[in-house]
């Protein structure tokens, strides 16, 4: 590949990584060959500490060993590092169990003992994330195909040091025509003989606190004394990172009488072309001859639709506060009846704007014996995509790189279920369909048939890289036909022989107060911090429940998260007449005791 073709592909990634132009030549010779040539300046030395090798003490270094140094002016001081290890997270563990060069070469790498090869596993797991680093692909349409990509560097690249006046850089670089990664190192400033070679492990700006918290895998900061309390965020927060959202104009929406029928749906939803078969209402495939708009796209523009006030939509303004995990449980927390964070909700921190709170709550729980296993999620993404289980601050700490995240305390004495095909009891949990039909009066129902959802091995707080253990949502993955499917009838009944003493409907009482808790959190300010009074809206949304043992004989119920059109196929499989009355109750004011729960009548 000559020069210009070169650059071609790789200018972007270059200048987004903020590599040199003067580099630029040296690289393509490098790269196109591919010429390793890093052993001509550095060399790599294992540090002897005679008291024994500590925490925060790295077991190798790199050195120059050109007698002239290199200077940070010389177009061909830009080296490539090989990646020894790329992975996904998930697979981790499994790599290293079963591939033992793999394992021998990252106990070299981080200087770990040979111990039994459980042990070792285990150890570099634990260790490993001290020395990883992430890209991926920006440009994937598969948001699956979005997901990190984890590598380690060499021996050479995994010896540089951090240092808060580095005298390098390593950025990493897809060679596209192979499609292979590598690191590039190259010099900041000019470093002389028998210099450390060392680099900035954070990079992006932060405040003292947040950067600290950060560096904490290679620099120890107690974090004892900092506080850990929430505080609540400015209205601004609520705008960051959603597209701008109007209001409609409530004057133009004084009649929203309907009296022509069947109201004409366009639905970009399936289960709802397939499964809306009540006369009152009738399909259609353009958007301007609908009554009702039921879309699986998020609509913004309300104040526009306010001048088609015959029209409903399937959507709340600004509902994101109930459907973003983040803002979630800012308004649950702040909103709430009870002073700090609700006893149903489990403790939760933005990672990016609370790292430095988290740590220190960490730290707190750590001093105080108590367990500390925390499940890290992307703000938006859903089906366990980006989720992880661990108690590894480390660990914690490196994923806020991959994307905006919280960190939620992992429960760890869910109830579980006995199923006889998974040998034991195993996590499950609830989902409630709701529909929002109001917010000035607020007008909330729930579905009476509820959905359950299991793990397909039993429960055990260990081995918390193995999905099938920790998680319920089955379909989404390859043993997804072992999906554990019961009609919750069923599962009253048997609920009933497994837990004699305890009254499903009470447990069922005490989810419904909670649901219409967090829609009064949700309703209680005005927009951007709160859900918009809009009479043209109506919406369904899923609430995600497990169960927790509070004490022996006490169950509390615990919200994971509120989903906006959530995955209604076994809803309309199990009972086929589910759209229909949904959309009569929302649309034609069909209220069905005997099928929903007004929560205003709890």
């Amino acid at each position: 590949m000559d020069f210009d073709s070169f650059l071609i592909l790789h200018k972007p990634q270059l200048e987004l990584s903020n590599v040199p132009q003067l580099f630029w030549d040296s690289l393509h010779a490098k790269v196109t060959k591919p010429i390793f040539d890093a052993g001509n300046a550095f060399t790599l030395l294992k540090i002897d500490y005679e008291d024994g090798r500590g925490q925060y003490d790295p077991a190798w270094t790199l050195q120059i060993h050109v007698e002239e140094g290199i200077k940070k002016t010389d177009p061909s001081n830009i080296f490539l590092i090989d990646h020894a290890w790329t992975f996904r997270i998930e697979d981790a563990k499994k790599q290293l169990e079963t591939i033992e060069s793999l394992r021998n070469r990252m106990a070299l790498i981080m200087d770990l003992e040979n111990v039994s090869e459980e042990q070792l596993c285990e150890e570099i797991f634990d260790e490993m994330w001290k020395y990883c680093d992430c890209y991926w692909t920006q440009n994937a349409e598969d948001v699956e195909d979005r997901i990190p990509i984890w590598y380690i560097l060499d021996e050479v690249g995994s010896a540089v040091h951090h240092s808060n006046t580095p005298n390098c850089r390593i950025v990493p670089f897809l060679y596209i025509p192979e499609r292979i990664t590598y690191s590039l190192i190259f010099p900041i400033k000019d470093i002389a003989c028998d210099e450390i070679i060392t680099r900035n492990f954070v990079e992006k700006s932060t405040g003292a606190e947040e950067r600290a918290a950060l560096l904490l895998p290679w620099v120890y900061t107690s974090f004892q004394d900092n506080n850990f309390t929430h505080e609540k965020p400015s209205p601004d927060y609520f705008f960051v990172g959603h597209a701008q959202e109007t209001l409609p104009i409530l004057s133009n929406l004084t009649d929203q009488s309907r009296i022509q029928r069947p109201l004409k749906v366009y639905s970009e939803y399936t289960f709802v072309n397939d499964y809306l078969t009540d006369s009152s209402f009738v399909t259609v495939e353009n958007e301007e001859d609908a009554d009702i708009l039921w879309l699986t796209t998020h609509f913004k523009n309300f104040e526009e639709l306010s001048f088609k006030s015959k029209k409903y939509i399937n959507q709340f303004p600004f509902e994101y506060v109930l459907t973003n995990k983040d803002l979630l449980s800012v308004i649950c927390t702040h909103n709430s009846n009870g002073i700090g964070e609700p006893f149903w909700l489990p403790i939760t921190y933005n990672l990016q704007t609370e790292l430095s709170k988290f740590v220190s709550y960490y730290k707190h729980r750590e001093n105080r014996g108590l367990n500390n296993h925390w499940i890290i999620k992307p703000y938006n993404l859903a089906r366990g995509l980006d989720t992880h289980i661990t108690n590894n601050l480390n660990y914690i700490l490196r994923l806020p790189a991959t994307g905006p995240k919280i960190a939620q305390k992992y429960i760890d004495n869910p109830v579980l279920f006995f199923q006889q095909d998974c040998l034991g009891k195993v996590k499950f949990d609830v989902r409630y369909v709701i529909l929002l039909k109001s917010i000035n009066p607020l007008e909330v129902y729930v579905y009476k048939n509820f959905f359950l959802r299991f793990a397909n091995d039993p429960f055990e707080m260990k081995h918390f890289e193995r999905y099938s253990k920790h998680f319920t949502v089955m379909n989404y993955i390859e043993d997804g036909k072992n999906l554990k499917h019961m009609l919750c009838s069923d599962f009253i009944n048997e609920w009933q022989k497994q837990y004699p003493d305890i009254q499903w409907s009470s447990i069922e009482r005490s989810i419904l107060s909670i649901i219409y808790e967090i829609f009064k959190c949700a309703t209680k300010e005005s927009p951007p911090c709160g859900i918009s009074e809009s009479p043209q809206s109506r919406a369904l949304y899923a609430a995600d429940i497990l169960l927790e043992w509070s004490d022996q004989e006490t169950i509390q119920p615990k919200l994971l998260e509120i989903n906006w059109m959530p995955d209604c196929e076994r809803a309309c499989k199990y009972y086929p007449d589910f759209f229909n009355d949904i959309f009569k109750l929302l649309f034609l004011d069909c209220t069905n005791d005997n099928l929903f729960y007004d929560l205003k009548f709890l």
